[in-house]
């Protein structure tokens, strides 16, 4: 059932100023959560060696955690997007509340790196109106998907079989930077590659996918 996978038709249509998909028939790879150490370095070494560049959505406390790794992907030529600053779930909290999570991110790291943050996904992506009405007026991109790997529930039979049978050459696949995936992870973004590769898709950079 692709809806597991892919959200629905509907969902799409009445949040259709979000991104669902890239915008150039190219495969944009992005990473919840981190930056986690055990993770993060692993998956900037894969990353490196197939020459692929990717988005990765960080929370604002594991930045001030680990700050080294922050500067890290940013470095290696990868785009850092706010996944608000505290990972909670964004549609139960205020709008005062969820303003705090968008601009404390951004403000971090304009503050630590200069960066100016232009790409939004919300934590467990949980999404309403009055989201996407903030978002608007904050002039964040919200960037979703259409290929949910499940790779956190540890399981790279389970990554590779979705990979398998749902990778497109739009694809906007989310990984997860985190200690659940860090045993998988660099086998899961091998699979990935080879099997695009199988299918003649190529692989995007996060500004030129989302144009």
């Amino acid at each position: 059932m692709k809806s597991i996978y892919d959200p629905p038709f509907i969902v799409k249509k009445i949040f259709g100023q979000f991104y669902w998909e890239t915008t150039n028939n190219k495969i944009l790879l992005t990473f919840d959560d981190g930056p986690n150490a055990g993770t993060t370095e692993k998956i900037l070494s894969i990353l490196s060696d197939l020459k692929i560049k990717a988005l990765f959505f960080c929370a604002g406390n594991n930045i001030e955690r680990q700050d080294g790794l922050a500067k890290e992907i940013i470095s290696s030529g990868h785009v850092i997007g706010n996944h608000s600053f505290n990972h909670k779930v964004l549609t139960k909290l205020s709008k005062e509340e969820l303003l705090s999570e968008i601009n404390n991110f951004n403000k971090l790291l304009m503050e630590k790196y200069n960066y100016k943050v232009k790409y939004f996904r919300p934590p467990y992506g949980r999404i309403n109106l009055r989201l996407r009405k903030i978002l608007r007026e904050t002039d964040m991109k919200c960037v979703m998907w259409n290929l949910l790997t499940y790779d956190y529930k540890k399981e790279l039979k389970k990554v590779n079989f979705i990979i398998n049978k749902y990778l497109s050459e739009n694809s906007i696949i989310v990984l997860h930077d985190s200690n659940k995936t860090k045993d998988i992870v660099v086998d899961s973004i091998k699979f990935i590659a080879e099997t695009a590769d199988k299918k003649g898709f190529i692989f995007g950079e996060p500004h030129e996918c989302l144009k």
